[in-house]
C-alpha cells in the first residue's frame, strides 16, 4: 500500500499567463503557495479475488475491469499514461471541497502519479511529477487548464513559477526573512463562498478571449515582480494587498464568467470591513476567496462575513510526498516462479 499527501495552493498573482496559448508565446509567470490542505491518495494492489480488477473511489464508488471503463478522468488517464495494467484499489480522501479555486484537480492528478510511481518502486523528481501531470491534464484529458496548479502541488513552497522556458516550468523558491514571511501569512484570510464550478468551462472562455486580453495579461504578468519587489523591499506590507485588488480588478474583466453579483457583494463586504485587497482563488465564479487583512481589522471581517466558512491557512514547503509505504502484499499467479 502507498498513500501520498499533495498539497493545494493559493494563487497570488500571474494566473493566466500560465495557461499554453499565453506562455508559448509571450512567456509566463505566477506567484504562488501551497498550504497546509491536502490531497490524499491511498493505492494498493487489488487481491485477485473480486469480478472487477480496478476499484476507483471518490464521491463515486467504480468497480470496472478495465481502464477504459472508468468514469474519473484523472484515474483513467493516469493509469494508461503510465501502462498500469495490474488490478488496483484507488481511494481519494481530502480536507477542502473539489471545484474551490485551490488545484484540488492537478493536487489528484500528481498524487495518483506519485503513488502510482511508488507502486511501481519508482521514485521520480518532482519536476518530473510536475511535467507528467501537466500532459496527463492538457494533452490526454483535454482539459482547459494552466500549468500552474501541477506544478505547485508537485514542487511545494512559497514561489515564483516561470512558463515558457526551454525547460517549460522554472521554479523560483521566494526568499525571505522569516518574519517577513509569517507577516504575509498573518495578513491573509480565505472563506468559502459556498459555490462550485467547472474550472474547465471558465477557462475555456477565457482562453477563447485571450488573443482580445494582451494588455491586461501582460499587466497581470508584470504584477507578479511588482509584488515580489514589495516583499523584498521592506515596504509596508498593505502595498502588497493595494496590488492584489488592482490585479482583481484586472482579472475580473477577462471573461463574464469570473465574477457574478453574489461574489462581488462579498468582496466588497469585505472591503468595507477592512480589508486592503483581495481575489476569487482559481478559474472564478466560485469556491474560495481570499482577502489581505490587517490582523487589528479581521475580527471585523469574520463579523461581516459570519455567513461564509473562514478556512484558517499556513503556507508549506514539502509538495506532494509519499507519506506511507508498504509495497508489500503483491499477489503472483500460482504458475510464476
Amino acid at each position: 500500500m502507498v498513500i501520498t499527501r499533495t498539497p493545494f495552493r493559493i494563487s497570488f498573482f500571474g494566473g493566466g499567463t500560465d495557461y499554453p496559448v499565453w506562455y508559448k508565446k509571450n512567456g509566463g509567470a505566477v506567484l504562488s503557495a501551497s498550504i497546509d490542505k491536502y490531497c490524499y491518495i491511498t493505492c494498493r494492489h487489488l487481491p485477485p479475488f473480486f469480478e472487477h480488477k480496478i476499484r476507483v473511489v471518490w464521491s463515486k464508488i467504480e468497480s470496472v475491469k478495465h481502464h477504459d471503463e472508468i468514469q474519473h478522468p484523472s484515474a483513467k488517464e493516469c493509469l494508461k499514461h503510465l501502462n498500469f495494467d495490474k488490478g488496483i484499489e484507488i481511494h481519494h480522501d481530502a480536507d477542502l471541497p473539489a471545484r474551490s479555486g485551490l488545484g484540488s484537480s492537478s493536487a489528484f492528478t500528481v498524487g495518483l502519479l506519485n503513488a502510482l510511481y511508488a507502486l511501481n518502486g519508482k521514485m521520480v523528481t518532482k519536476r518530473q511529477l510536475a511535467l507528467d501531470a501537466i500532459h496527463v491534464e492538457q494533452e490526454r484529458i483535454k482539459e482547459n487548464v494552466g500549468s500552474q496548479d501541477q506544478t505547485v502541488a508537485a514542487f511545494g513552497g512559497f514561489n515564483k513559477i516561470e512558463f515558457g522556458a526551454p525547460h517549460k516550468i522554472n521554479v523560483l523558491p521566494i526568499v525571505l526573512k522569516h518574519d517577513r514571511l509569517n507577516d504575509l501569512q498573518n495578513h491573509l484570510m480565505m472563506f468559502f463562498t459556498g459555490f462550485s464550478r467547472n474550472a474547465s468551462d471558465i477557462a475555456a472562455e477565457q482562453i477563447k478571449n485571450t488573443p482580445k486580453k494582451f494588455s491586461e495579461l501582460k499587466a497581470m504578468h508584470e504584477m507578479v515582480e511588482k509584488a515580489i519587489g514589495i516583499l523584498n523591499s521592506g515596504k509596508n506590507l498593505d502595498e502588497f494587498g493595494k496590488l492584489l485588488d488592482e490585479n482583481w480588478k484586472i482579472k475580473r474583466g477577462l471573461t463574464s464568467q469570473i465574477t457574478n453579483s453574489s461574489i462581488d457583494e462579498i468582496y466588497e463586504a469585505g472591503l468595507k470591513a477592512g480589508a486592503t485587497g483581495g481575489k476569487l482563488l482559481g478559474a472564478g465564479s466560485g469556491g474560495f476567496i481570499l482577502f489581505f487583512v490587517r490582523p487589528e481589522n479581521q475580527q471585523k471581517v469574520k463579523d461581516r462575513l459570519k455567513n461564509l466558512l473562514y478556512v484558517p491557512f499556513k503556507f508549506e514547503n514539502s509538495g506532494s510526498q509519499v507519506i506511507y509505504y508498504a509495497p508489500h502484499g503483491n499477489f503472483h499467479d500460482s504458475n510464476s516462479s
